[in-house]
């Protein structure tokens, strides 16, 4: 058997078989310049200013999913039909799930209003990716295939499931790439059992987990949930989030205002700068580096901001950040007083003082209520006469973790650390 093997952190071993059209499929896609731009891309984007060993990249994470798509077909194939079409289409999503990604993965995306899910869609569809004409080579439907499981709009919808869904793929590999790279023991779980486990209910086209798999998932959901509170919401990987967020605004309004801001001419940031919208070429031509070499010029910058924010960002004097855990009332005094505090230092508050939220988002904890019938997960309740239900339906554990959690957080300089401190312990 003639195959290509990528020595992997997680799996070990991730085997593609080169004998056969869809491994040659695989090993080309890999092969082209839009998905080896994700070594580029940081898979956790700044979360190696609070973890210093998280420097993997979105090319490993994207290999790991299409890994545990490939045993997870491996296993339901045993027992279901699944046509050649359909699962070369699930294994290439699974691949390019992430190849529309930005610098620093999400973080740029709210910054510049797009969602990295157009853009894989766009590099897939388009005749004028090698992605694109590379699959398309392979079978004319086979983009429009690859692009609707990501869409989620694909038939069959249990198929769809192993790269998108709230058990997919995706995360699991994720959740252990992560924890193993960060050092953070929070996500680890049974990945062998959840396979083992995993079934098609094909009445309804969904996946669902056997009966044997339910503590599997129960402990997948907790891994997933202190994952989220211990790694992706750290407090120091939230603060460099800030302190880039302001300095991209300062540039951005200091351009549009027509001072003068250093940018490489004849790239797309030209075009960040004056607030215009990326095409998928000029968007495919961005990654971490050119943001970095941007902000190390801007530390000369004549604007005393945009220098001071730069400075911060690349030497790590990020901001401090203090968690608003109080009653209503003394929330908003201490926020009026610590901005006022901010502000009598010197420092502009649009930059230099921001609130800080998230949580209670469907993406982020598994919740019943806020999930769309097609994401929600399925599993078998019982032995002599079992019964497909929801998970929380029959998990305590589960409903555990969805009472609901949310940050809400203050970020300030550094240097005003005592004096805010002061007001925010004051009794």
């Amino acid at each position: 058997m003639s195959e290509k093997i990528y020595r992997d952190s997680v799996h070990n071993i991730i085997r593609l078989e080169t004998d056969t059209g869809e491994g040659k499929l695989l090993v080309r896609l890999i092969d082209t310049t839009e998905f080896q731009r994700l070594r580029r891309i940081k898979q956790l984007g700044l979360a190696l200013f609070a973890y210093q060993a998280a420097e993997h990249s979105r090319f490993t994470h994207s290999l790991g999913a299409l890994h545990l798509t490939t045993r997870i077909l491996a296993k339901l194939k045993t027992k279901y039909t699944i046509s050649d079409a359909e699962q070369t289409a699930v294994r290439c999503a699974a691949l390019l799930h992430d190849i529309g990604h930005g610098a620093f993965s999400h973080v740029i995306e709210t910054i510049l209003d797009f969602h990295h899910e157009q853009f894989s869609i766009e590099a897939i569809l388009s005749a004028d990716t090698e992605v694109g004409r590379v699959m398309r080579a392979f079978s004319a439907e086979l983009p429009e295939n690859v692009a609707a499981i990501i869409r989620g709009d694909f038939r069959r919808v249990a198929l769809a499931q192993i790269v998108s869904s709230q058990l997919d793929a995706d995360r699991m590999d994720y959740l252990l790439r992560d924890s193993l790279m960060t050092g953070a023991k929070y996500g680890i779980y049974d990945l062998e059992w959840i396979i083992k486990s995993l079934e098609i209910d094909e009445a309804n086209d969904r996946l669902y987990v056997a009966a044997r798999g339910i503590y599997a998932v129960e402990d997948y959901l907790q891994a997933r949930y202190y994952m989220f509170r211990q790694v992706y919401f750290h407090r120091t990987l939230r603060a460099a989030e800030t302190v880039l967020r302001s300095l991209l605004r300062r540039a951005l309004r200091l351009f549009q205002a027509g001072k003068n801001v250093w940018f490489a001419r004849g790239t797309p940031f030209e075009k960040i700068l004056g607030g215009e919208k990326l095409n998928l070429k000029e968007h495919l031509e961005l990654d971490d580096a050119d943001v970095m070499f941007h902000i190390k010029q801007w530390r000369c910058a004549d604007d005393k901001i945009l220098a001071d924010l730069s400075n911060r960002f690349l030497n790590r004097k990020l901001f401090k950040v203090f968690d608003l855990d109080m009653p209503t009332g003394e929330r908003e005094e201490f926020l009026e007083q610590a901005k006022s505090a901010v502000e009598n230092a010197g420092f502009d508050a649009d930059y230099y003082f921001a609130e800080d939220r998230a949580g209670d988002v469907a993406y982020y904890f598994y919740t019943k209520a806020a999930t769309e019938p097609k994401n929600l997960i399925y599993v078998e309740e019982g032995f002599s006469r079992p019964e497909i239900r929801e998970i929380s339906e029959v998990s305590a554990a589960v409903r555990g973790l969805q009472k609901g959690y949310q940050i809400h957080r203050v970020c300030f300089p550094p240097e005003l650390k005592p004096e805010i401190a002061r007001l925010y312990h004051r009794k």
